[in-house]
């Protein structure tokens, strides 16, 4: 009996002890969240954008830095403290600027964020910017006197030796801003090539910076000049490694700087036009550099502008490192053992649509600093969006996770290309290009040049260098070839090797088909669908300005016919929506807000759009009850909710929508599509904030206002991967006028799932179509098949899993009325 009695005291006390444990690392805080969003939390500022530039667990605490836009001198931002139980701490020491700078110290036992250096106690001390001016970009340990000083480095190239003890400073390199002349842009240096600074790390005897952008004003319309660079300075001179566009550069030892720096590799990464770019510093050797595929293209453009700071970073343990990468909107699994003799193990874990900042592992979950609601909106600007304003102040938030949130969200589906139209002499050799990691994997090749060539693609198994030859094909110039790699053919990485002088473009596709819903989660339940004849409660959304930090919504009803007012109201930082009395907001709210019209023309086909620079693209058509609605203005089409991007919704499906600086609606990619009647949407607190519902008074997600006549959904933009699959049909053409020769417009087939194609047309005579498909964005029209078709018949295909392309198009060989018609399940 005694032994049964201490058994089951001690399983009792492992219990209690077990709950202990967990209890002291949970997060536990009264106010309300959503989706792992806490609004109290959010962070505003008085600057035309409020990122999240660092943020590091120390001293018992959560330490988070803001920034403004281009603040070399200081700003209105602030440091932050955050305790376990969420309570926001501004420290008074807050002296702003555009930091994302982060180190920890160790000999000193002090956490190096922005121009602040804390303790272990807590205590913080301020660099002024009048003895270091800069954006502050970066630190690394010191190259000869790591112990006692320590390196910061700034978005325009000025570099300081920091004494940890004393903060005093010595001026290695002036920043640019110091020295700026009459006439220059506000991103200028002199001192190195490219411009936007990101980077800064040391080990094997250099400094190594990197920046991501051009000061150029052709770089702020293009996305593919020369722009960026990826640096190293022993100590008496610079050397410029290679001129793309390049921003975290870490190792091992992240935050802390390497333990063995004379032979821990350093680790960069970056991109072009054509894909990501991992660099590898190794002793003895230099860089190695190997390309990723991309899954999101908002974050290209030339300026550097559009990225905020992807980075490297353990949220594993000391004892089981686990890092994650992110980067083009995409969550990675780094290897800790990243080097160029072993560069096995980096995977794709899935996409996101938040824009982050920093990251780290705190109290057992992840916590994402991001850049929400940027009252500046900077070059972002499409008549898609109409006239509407930013929000009246810039505000951003942390986002709380599980750890395993970056396998959770949207289908890691992504592309990229080793050459593209390029010049490429015989007996070239591509950069090695990731072959592991999806099911499905294909290639499209194809010749522009004059004469024929062969490429034989080799794969590197083990990813240690041993290469072997997978496949040779010969390719014909005008003829491309789509190849889609079995299940069999295996290895880390592919490269392909060119037989003979050509202008040549291989881009890689990979599909992820294992993250599709098949149906809405119950997150969103309440909000009005398209079908629901019930009246539903709208709402027109705006940030407020002038530090009242609320989100002021002119509700109303919405019917096919239009909006119809009911009252002004405000959500506060606390979620409560209550009824205001202010005309003055409501009538800027009704003018600045008011929804356009005929920005998109839904006709029987599809859905047609025409850029700013006059393109014509065609997408998928949902349910018609969405055409009266969105002829009449009454759905909001386009609008800004993460920064420097656009969240397009049109006829049931969500689009992530580069800017145009970008490449606009070319590089464009559906998250998602839907039934409901969504009537405005927009970023607060770093919450996705809805309106159009009709119910879900038993959906926390669903804010209803303390007199009943007003409500909004709120969550997380990375929600939307929640609302199923994209599906939709249509097709450039039905029933229309096909003129011989002539290209139909575009239309979107890349990122769907089950796709078929219906082929038919009304001539007397036999007509052959030549389906073109563009893989790239802004890449050659590849042929994909040519079809003839008999009077009075239907051409029907399924296209194979494994096939991706962005956009495909159609050319008859003959005038005729013709329908291309594209089903996607």
């Amino acid at each position: 009996m005694s032994y049964i009695t201490n058994l089951i005291s001690a399983m009792f006390l492992a219990l209690l002890f077990v709950t202990c444990q967990t209890t002291e690392n949970r997060i536990l805080s009264h106010k309300p969240s959503y989706s792992g969003i806490y609004p109290h939390l959010a962070h505003y500022n008085e600057e035309g954008e409020c990122g999240t530039g660092a943020i590091v667990p120390w001293a018992d605490r959560l330490w988070v830095i803001t920034y403004g836009p281009h603040l070399p001198f200081g700003s209105s931002d602030k440091l932050y403290e955050i305790t376990p139980d969420l309570q926001q701490i501004v420290r008074e020491e807050s002296i702003g600027g555009t930091p994302a700078n982060r180190m920890i110290h160790p000999e000193s036992n002090q956490l190096f964020i922005g121009p602040y250096a804390i303790d272990a106690r807590g205590n913080v001390r301020t660099i002024p910017y009048e003895r270091m001016p800069g954006r502050h970009t970066g630190n690394a340990r010191h190259l000869a006197d790591p112990a006692n000083k320590l390196y910061y480095g700034t978005m325009e190239e000025g570099f300081y030796a920091v004494d940890v003890h004393t903060l005093e400073v010595d001026t290695l390199f002036l920043d640019g801003n110091a020295m700026r002349k009459p006439g220059e842009m506000g991103q200028e240096a002199h001192l190195l090539p490219g411009a936007h600074g990101k980077g800064l790390y040391s080990g094997q005897g250099v400094l190594v910076y990197s920046n991501n952008g051009e000061a150029t004003q052709e770089a702020l319309k293009r996305f593919d000049v020369e722009a960026g660079v990826l640096a190293e300075w022993d100590g008496t001179a610079w050397n410029i490694v290679r001129r793309n566009q390049f921003v975290e550069v870490t190792g091992p030892g992240g935050i802390e700087g390497n333990a063995n720096p004379e032979t821990d590799p350093i680790w960069a990464t970056g991109w072009d036009h054509k894909s990501v770019l991992v660099g590898v510093r190794s002793p003895g050797r230099g860089w190695d550099f190997y390309r990723l595929p991309k899954a999101s293209h908002s974050y290209d453009g030339a300026h550097g502008w559009n990225t905020e700071w992807p980075r490297i970073r353990n949220i594993g343990t000391a004892a089981e490192p686990d890092y994650l990468m992110t980067m083009h909107g995409l969550f990675w699994r780094f290897p800790a053992t990243f080097t160029a003799e072993n560069t096995t193990g980096i995977r794709p874990r899935s996409a996101y649509l938040k824009v982050i900042g920093d990251f780290t592992r705190w109290r057992d979950g992840l916590v994402f600093g991001t850049d929400d609601s940027a009252q500046k909106e900077f070059l972002n600007k499409r008549k898609a969006k109409g006239g509407i304003e930013g929000p009246g102040q810039s505000n951003s938030n942390l986002w709380f996770t599980s750890l395993d949130k970056p396998d959770q969200l949207g289908p890691n589906t992504a592309s990229g290309a080793v050459w593209l139209r390029e010049d490429v002499s015989a007996g070239a050799l591509s950069e090695p290009f990731l072959f592991a990691g999806w099911d499905e994997r294909a290639v499209w090749a194809s010749n522009e040049g004059a004469q024929q060539t062969t490429l034989t693609f080799e794969v590197d198994k083990a990813g240690n260098g041993q290469w072997t030859a997978l496949e040779t094909i010969t390719l014909q110039p005008g003829k491309p070839v789509h190849r889609v790699f079995p299940a069999g053919d295996t290895g880390e990485w592919i490269r392909v090797r060119n037989a003979g002088a050509a202008k040549l473009t291989v881009q890689f596709t990979y599909t992820d088909r294992t993250r599709f819903r098949q149906q809405a989660s119950t997150l969103f339940t309440g909000m009005a669908t398209i079908v629901d004849e019930k009246q539903a409660t709208g709402g027109l959304l705006y940030g407020l300005g002038d530090n009242r930090r609320a989100l002021g919504i002119l509700a109303g009803t919405i019917t096919e016919n239009g909006f119809s007012e009911t009252g002004y109201y405000e959500l506060d930082g606390d979620m409560k929506l209550k009824r205001m009395e202010d005309t003055a907001t409501a009538a800027f709210i009704r003018e600045k807000f008011a929804i356009p019209r005929e920005v998109v023309t839904i006709d029987s086909a599809s859905v047609l759009v025409v850029d700013d620079r006059g393109r014509r693209w065609r997408l998928p058509l949902g349910d018609n009850h969405y055409t009266p609605y969105t002829d009449r203005g009454v759905l909001r089409i386009c609008r800004e909710v993460a920064t420097e991007r656009d969240l397009l919704n049109v006829h049931g499906t969500f689009y992530e929508l580069p800017a145009e600086n970008a490449d606009g609606f070319a590089k464009m990619r559906p998250i998602a599509s839907h039934k409901l009647k969504v009537h405005d949407y927009a970023s607060y607190r770093g919450l996705l904030v809805m309106t159009g519902i009709t119910g879900g008074s038993d959906n926390k997600h669903i804010i209803l206002s303390d007199d009943g006549m007003a409500s909004v959904w709120a969550g997380t933009i990375d929600d939307l991967w929640k609302l199923g699959k994209p599906v939709g049909m249509g097709g450039p053409w039905k029933n229309s006028e096909a003129k011989r020769g002539v290209a139909s417009d575009p239309y979107l087939i890349g990122f769907y799932d089950q796709r078929t194609l219906e082929l038919s047309h009304n001539a007397p005579e036999p007509v052959t179509f030549r389906i073109e498909v563009e893989p790239v964005g802004h890449g050659p029209w590849m042929t994909y098949d040519e079809v003839t078709v008999v009077p009075g018949a239907t051409f029907r295909h399924t296209f194979a899993h494994g096939f991706q392309a962005r956009w495909i198009r159609f050319v008859a060989n003959r005038d005729c009325e013709a329908t291309a018609w594209l089903t996607y399940r």
